[in-house]
């Protein structure tokens, strides 16, 4: 990852300097990846057209994919929007080289194949689409084994057309493989956390990805901002200064990790690897490629606070 310099600004150059990678016969794209659980809520206000337009914007910038769910509150509703501003002015190229992701996540229960279908055609509605790019299945209670008949029903709506590829979030080593070993139903990817001090994937799951073809998406790559030059050389922040759900979630990372000095050192190494690349290049830039140069992943998720944060750069 990289930018370039622009003037005075910064600006993240992708098509020169990013490949597209396979993660299915049906599906390559930019290993940058727009997350929108950020738009969910507590992560300051958000002002829906400022969003809206700010999805087209980063598609102008050359940003392809985008990552939503069904819990993610308005962030289907905002790519939709996108959507139909993004045909409003005829941005016929962009629109095609578009992919959009979403998760269902249904409460752990008896699932239908009803309500599986209602809940891919809510988004599809939502999104304005014909069909999901990726599909990402979320379960919350491995105990309660209903998972693989909702694996089995979307595999059905695969075949309908209105999925284009099945994926997991949040899964584990053990229960991905049950899935796929039990349903025969085509798993292409599983969103997880990777980062610099989170290497859990590299313990079992990137072998498993090895043996059955899997990609990874990984988020939490920055730890929510505090992999950048922005702390670096900061002192710990209290719990009152952790003012966003990321900040809150990422520091009990570190803290889980390490602690706050020895998170310093990290930075300060990470930052001296940036200095000794070029002059635009930053932490977060590493700490990025870092994640992007292990096996298997596809993909890193970029929060992004459509209308309240600027990421492009």
């Amino acid at each position: 990852v990289s930018t370039q310099s622009t003037g005075k600004k910064k600006k993240m150059s992708l098509t020169n300097n990013i490949s597209k990678r396979i993660v299915s016969n049906s599906l390559s794209v930019f290993p940058l990846v727009c997350g929108l659980w950020q738009v969910s809520g507590a992560h300051g206000r958000i002002i829906p057209q400022n969003a809206i337009n700010g999805i087209a914007e980063y598609v102008n910038s050359g940003f392809t994919s985008f990552d939503a769910a069904d819990i993610y509150g308005p962030a289907e509703e905002f790519i939709g929007a996108a959507v139909e501003l993004l045909k409003a002015q005829n941005q016929t190229t962009n629109l095609q080289q578009l992919q959009f992701f979403t998760k269902w996540v249904p409460r752990p229960t008896t699932i239908r194949k009803i309500d599986a279908e209602n809940a891919i055609n809510r988004s599809l509605q939502r999104m304005k689409i014909d069909s999901i790019d990726l599909l990402q299945f979320h379960w919350w209670d491995y105990s309660n084994e209903c998972y693989l008949d909702a694996i089995r029903y979307l595999g059905e709506l695969k075949n309908e057309g209105k999925i284009k590829n099945i994926a997991l979030t949040n899964f584990n080593t053990n229960y991905t493989r049950r899935i796929i070993e039990q349903t025969a139903i085509e798993i292409v990817s599983n969103q997880i956390s990777f980062s610099i001090i989170d290497r859990r994937p590299l313990n079992h799951f990137t072998s498993l990805c090895t043996q059955y073809n899997l990609k990874i998406f990984a988020y939490g790559t920055l730890l929510g901002g505090f992999l950048s030059n922005n702390w670096l050389g900061k002192s710990e922040p209290r719990n009152s200064e952790l003012n966003t759900a990321s900040l809150k979630k990422y520091k009990q990372f570190i803290d889980s990790w390490a602690n706050w000095n020895l998170f310093q050192q990290l930075l300060q190494v990470l930052n001296t690897i940036a200095i000794s690349k070029q002059s635009n290049i930053s932490i977060a830039n590493i700490a990025l490629r870092w994640v992007l140069d292990q096996p298997h992943v596809a993909g890193v998720l970029i929060g992004t606070r459509f209308g309240v944060g600027e990421h492009r750069e």
